[in-house]
């Protein structure tokens, strides 16, 4: 896990903050609003999809912001794949397209050993097409969370040193902070909180065998589509972990309230106030 003690053993406990934006490269809109939040707000870092119809845009965006930390938004689940679909038959179809369904997606992995070869193939592809970018991987995360399911994660592991995966997220919230921001959706909040509750267990045990880093805290899974100011605002004076990753999904038109959320000098200072130092894993792993 990543902590935020310095090295001096005398030295303060810093507390510290990565603002990520997720699914760079999906469309001009998501790039451009990454973009704006991170030149004038308080986003640190972003997920790339590689196969995403905007990738390009936002590999030249990413190129021409070089203190912008980018990681792999792994793609297994509403989206397309990196190699063809003749290669992969048992995970797309024939335009290269991956189910709609997670929970579909998710019992093909684990199930179809024919599948499991094919996603071994995919996830490397996408990884190798990343590092062909010539940016240094920031982490890895995935569309949907997908990565988190254990035979995903498993061969994230396994490539782990060949790509030089030095951290994966793994989401962690506590259903009682939202019991008291936000009761809305609550039978979901529920059960997304038993079921990546038992995935985080799971790929914790596997990270740190491995040698892999992960926040203590990951938030975004419980308010998905509505990280407004509001909600960050209410968040951050809670959060008791001193190394956490808050993640949103700004786009220009369709998520303008993350957007704004990510803008807003209010929760600039409410992060200021609490003692965080916004950062990216690039370095975080050098304090």
């Amino acid at each position: 896990m990543l902590n935020a003690q310095c090295p001096m053993s005398n030295s303060p406990r810093r507390r510290f903050a990565i603002i990520n934006g997720d699914d760079f490269g999906f469309s001009s809109e998501v790039n451009q609003a990454i973009i704006r939040a991170y030149e004038q707000g308080v986003l640190t870092s972003a997920s790339l999809m590689v196969t995403g119809d905007a990738a390009e845009e936002a590999i030249a965006l990413a190129r021409s912001h070089p203190d912008l930390a980018v990681g792999l938004h792994l793609v297994l689940v509403c989206g397309k794949s990196a190699l063809p679909p003749f290669q992969i038959p048992n995970l797309v179809d024939s335009l290269g397209n991956f189910s709609n369904n997670p929970l579909q997606a998710g019992l093909l992995y684990q199930f179809h050993l024919a599948a499991y070869e094919e996603l071994r193939r995919e996830i490397r592809a996408q990884l190798k097409k990343f590092r062909n970018l010539d940016l240094p991987l920031s982490h890895v995360d995935g569309h949907l969370h997908l990565h988190t399911h254990p035979v995903v994660l498993r061969i994230l592991v396994e490539l782990a040193r060949e790509f030089d995966i030095k951290v994966i997220r793994l989401p962690s919230e506590e259903l009682e902070i939202f019991w008291k921001l936000d009761r809305s959706n609550l039978l979901n909040k529920l059960v997304w909180t038993g079921v990546f509750g038992g995935l985080r267990h799971y790929g914790e045990g596997l990270l740190r065998a491995n040698g892999i880093s992960f926040a203590e805290r990951v938030y975004g899974l419980l308010q998905t589509g509505s990280i407004t100011e509001e909600y960050l605002l209410g968040l951050i004076p809670q959060i008791q972990a001193d190394v956490v990753e808050i993640y949103a999904h700004p786009a220009v038109k369709t998520g303008e309230a993350e957007l704004a959320a990510l803008l807003s000098e209010q929760v600039r200072e409410a992060l200021n106030v609490n003692g965080f130092e916004l950062t990216n894993y690039h370095h975080l792993t050098l304090i």
